[in-house]
Parts: C-alpha cells; sequence; structure tokens
C-alpha cells in the first residue's frame, strides 16, 4: 500500500469520523433586560451554561432591553459577560441594540452610527468571543460593513449568523414609522431603508453561501442564527396570508430565500431566532395545511424567562437536531 493510498484513507476515515461525531451546543438571547430586573439572574445562567458539555453557544440578540439607553458601557457590559464563559460565543446583533436606537427612551441616537460602532466593538478580532474561542469566516474584514455575518462549520454540520435583526428589519414604512417616538429625520429615514436594501442583499449572498458550504461538505445539517422572529406565527388562515403584513415586510426576501435554498438541500435547516422571549419549535413554512419538511424553526427564550437551549447533533437520527429547553433554578 502506497503512503498516498494509505494518506488518502486515513483523510476519508477522518472525516467519515467527524460527520459521526455526536455534540450539543447552546442559543440563547434577549437577556438581560435591565427593565425585568434580570441581572441578579444571569451568573445563574452562565454558570449553567459552563457546566454543561456543550462545545459553544451563540447569542441570538438583543443585549439590552427596548427602552433604555443605547450608551456605550451597554456593549462593554455585554463583552464582559460573554468573557465569563469557558466555552466559546458567537454574537448576533439584536433591535435592540442598533435598530431601535433611534426611539427617544433610547436616547435618540442614529441608528446606522451605533451600527458602526457595534461592529468595531462587538467582533474584535476575527474569532469568537469566550475564554476559550474559535475561528470564524466573517463575511467582510474587521470593524466594515457585514462583519458581523459569521460562518463555521463543526463535526459535519455549517453554522451561519445573520444581521437580521427585529423592528421590521431596519425597514421604514412610512412617515408615521418614521417620527414615531423617534428622534429621526426624513433624512435619516431614507437612510436607514437604503441600509436595509443593501444589508438585505448581503445577508441573502451570505446565507446563499451558507448552503453551498453545506452542500459541498455533504453536511447533514445546517444552522441559520437571526435575532429577528419574521412573522412565523401570522399565517394562521388558509385564504389569507397575515405574513405578508408590511409590519414584516423586512423578511420576506431573505425568508424567500431561505425557502428556495432549503428546497434544494438534501439535510436538516434549523433556523433559530430570538425576539419574541418564548420557547418554541415547529416548521411554519409553507403554510398552515403544507410543511417544508426539513425546515425546522426553534424560538429561544428571553427576557424575563432567563434560560437557554440545549441542542444536540446526531448523525445517526434522520431529523439531526434534538432540541431540549433548559431550565435554569435561581
Amino acid at each position: 500500500m502506497s503512503h498516498r493510498f494509505l494518506a488518502g484513507a486515513l483523510l476519508v476515515l477522518s472525516m467519515a469520523s467527524a460527520q459521526a461525531q455526536s455534540f450539543s451546543f447552546g442559543l440563547w438571547g434577549d437577556m438581560p433586560y435591565q427593565k425585568a430586573g434580570d441581572d441578579p439572574k444571569i451568573p445563574a445562567l452562565l454558570k449553567s451554561i459552563n457546566k454543561s458539555d456543550i462545545a459553544f453557544s451563540i447569542y441570538d440578540g438583543d443585549i439590552k432591553d427596548g427602552s433604555s439607553r443605547c450608551t456605550d458601557d451597554i456593549y462593554a457590559a455585554a463583552l464582559t459577560m460573554f468573557g465569563e464563559l469557558n466555552k466559546p460565543v458567537i454574537y448576533v446583533p439584536g433591535d435592540n441594540e442598533w435598530t431601535d436606537c433611534h426611539r427617544l427612551n433610547n436616547g435618540g441616537y442614529d441608528g446606522l452610527e451605533r451600527l458602526a460602532y457595534l461592529r468595531k466593538t462587538m467582533f474584535p478580532t476575527t474569532r469568537s468571543l469566550g475564554k476559550r474561542n474559535l475561528p470564524l469566516v466573517h463575511q467582510a474584514p474587521l470593524g466594515e460593513k457585514f462583519v458581523e455575518n459569521t460562518r463555521f462549520a463543526h463535526k459535519g454540520i455549517v453554522f451561519a449568523t445573520l444581521n437580521v435583526p427585529g423592528s421590521n428589519n431596519n425597514k421604514i414604512l412610512d412617515e408615521k414609522d418614521c417620527t414615531q417616538k423617534s428622534a429621526r429625520t426624513a433624512a435619516q429615514c431614507e437612510a436607514s431603508n437604503a441600509e436595509y436594501l443593501e444589508r438585505d442583499a448581503a445577508n441573502v449572498r451570505w446565507m446563499q453561501e451558507a448552503f453551498a458550504d453545506a452542500k459541498a461538505r455533504k453536511a447533514r445539517g445546517l444552522v441559520l442564527v437571526i435575532q429577528a422572529d419574521p412573522g412565523f406565527d401570522l399565517p394562521e388562515t388558509e385564504d389569507k396570508d397575515e405574513s405578508q403584513a408590511p409590519g414584516v415586510s423586512g423578511y420576506r426576501n431573505f425568508i424567500s430565500n431561505v425557502i428556495t435554498e432549503t428546497e434544494q438541500f438534501a439535510g436538516q435547516v434549523l433556523l433559530v431566532h430570538g425576539d419574541t422571549h418564548f420557547f418554541k419549535v415547529d416548521k411554519p413554512l409553507y403554510s398552515p395545511t403544507k410543511l417544508l419538511s426539513n425546515l425546522t424553526r426553534l424560538q429561544t427564550f428571553g427576557s424575563p424567562l432567563i434560560h437557554w437551549v440545549r441542542v444536540t447533533v446526531e448523525p445517526k437520527n434522520p431529523n439531526v437536531f434534538t432540541i431540549r429547553p433548559v431550565i435554569v433554578k435561581q
């Protein structure tokens, strides 16, 4: 047997072994909220995550509540919280830390300025956060637009995070939507809509690249993590598609493209989001009477429910992902 053949055989065996290994990861977000008094509950949450055997966790946005100021110390506090985790943690931006900062009770900030600050502050290196970290592929260089969109693979499963936040993905519908309880000017709203269109296109590209990566690796599963609830609970009647409502119109292009890619993917897709603050697992696409069978939606806990979700990857399981809520005792 030649050395070249032996090396090739070992490589194939190594790849097969990686594909066959089970592992678990954690999901959490929408916490702590000052208005809900969450801060005293966070140590128990972090202890629970640290005591677990998960490989890493992903935080799906909202490092603060929607009625507190978007001051610089909010981002610093979040970095400190993530730094207390022993395992790697990947951060996904939420609406409360940039999209909603224009609100008067948030301090009347320019949301796009806060987004730029978030990109420079919350992504200090190309690696994850946490005491132990892992390398991430970013959509853009450090500090630049879309650096927050990341991707990595772990034991045959591909993970992708995307900046798809609440408040209709930063899409502003009209003048009333622009100025209601807001310090925004007409020019700022116009700039926000331009930002929405540019980021939405970038998100679709990044999502499509994640599917292409998963296909190239022959991955049995792909995990997509966003912050926003894109209106999954709205289509409840056969003769009316409430998911087409204007208030969730900012997600339609992205979700339509997710559907197209999922239809062409042989494996399982787990689409994770926060925003709505209660644990839920379902198959929300296509309609109430028809489902997209290989896509599962997982909605994570959020304030005042300070818990997390454990997902176990089992390659021999046809569904690949086994989902279990972890209730943290205070």
